[in-house]
């Protein structure tokens, strides 16, 4: 039994593993807040779209190399989105102490 359930959250985990990796990035962060980190994460947007457009021009036929850098596109725009995210939590927290 404890077997099943080892393996069932393995599955879990894997599966949750590469739905987010296969999300294509998009904009979340806010322009009026973080208007630095927005132009990153529009650009990594853009870049991930032409390389997407390579693909398919040169029908995936580049040895996983541009799969390997839209892989990397997204986790960018995961650490840019973590940056905002980290920035507004510090200024939060500078205006609970004043």
């Amino acid at each position: 039994m404890k077997r099943i359930q080892v393996f069932t959250v393995i599955c879990t985990l894997v599966l949750f593993c590469a739905l987010t990796v296969a999300q294509d990035p998009v904009v979340t962060i806010d322009k009026k807040a973080h208007f630095n980190l927005y132009q990153a994460q529009s650009l990594v947007v853009q870049a991930n779209h032409y390389v997407a457009e390579a693909q398919k021009i040169n029908n995936d036929d580049m040895q996983g190399h541009a799969q390997k850098a839209r892989d990397l596109l997204v986790q960018i725009n995961e650490e840019l989105k973590a940056a905002a995210q980290a920035a507004d939590a510090a200024n939060a927290a500078r205006k609970n102490k004043k």
